[in-house]
């Protein structure tokens, strides 16, 4: 349990209050650190999944951290980014993602308990989604909006898009279970 893969992904979890941390401090370069401090933490995630391939440590226990620690990151950062961000424009993509992770977690889970986990695994475009998540939250969190708001905008635009693979993603995986969802006893 206590290997590398393992500790990146529980140093990720550990993150999480010193990110929140430094996002309230009132300091001036605070938005440049928390994004320092969540970047780190997306490469942890990178780095994780690359030692437990390369060193072949997959555990019980780091899939089931991994995928948690990535989600509970993310919908810290997201709420955080919201409470700067308070409008529609930012909240719609925030509910999307964060929705998102929720009835994905679920339906892994009940699909687990079928014996169909596989069906829903991890694809390539559930990766790209997460990459593209992690580098606009860290766009985000490295912009102080109000001194740039053509940057926090950009920053918006690439959160929409990390919105949109979220969905399509979603319905992908959504698709996938579809036989096993729409079954009538």
């Amino acid at each position: 349990m206590w290997n590398p893969p393992n500790i990146l992904t529980l140093l990720r979890i550990a993150m999480i209050p010193i990110l929140i941390f430094v996002f309230y401090l009132p300091w001036e370069w605070r938005h440049l650190a928390s994004a320092a401090i969540f970047g780190i933490a997306a490469g942890t995630d990178w780095l994780d999944g690359y030692l437990a391939r390369k060193l072949d440590q997959f555990t019980p226990f780091g899939a089931f951290l991994d995928p948690v620690a990535d989600k509970l990151i993310v919908a810290s950062a997201l709420v955080m980014l919201l409470e700067e961000h308070a409008t529609l424009l930012f909240a719609l993509p925030t509910i999307v993602i964060i929705g998102r992770e929720i009835v994905i977690s679920a339906l892994r889970e009940w699909m687990a308990e079928l014996g169909k986990r596989t069906s829903v695994a991890v694809s390539y475009l559930g990766k790209v989604k997460t990459t593209l998540q992690m580098i606009a939250i860290a766009f985000l969190l490295a912009i102080d909006p109000t001194a740039h708001p053509t940057l926090d905008y950009l920053g918006i635009a690439l959160l929409y898009v990390a919105a949109i693979l979220t969905l399509w993603s979603m319905i992908i995986y959504l698709r996938a279970a579809w036989p096993e969802l729409s079954k009538v006893n």
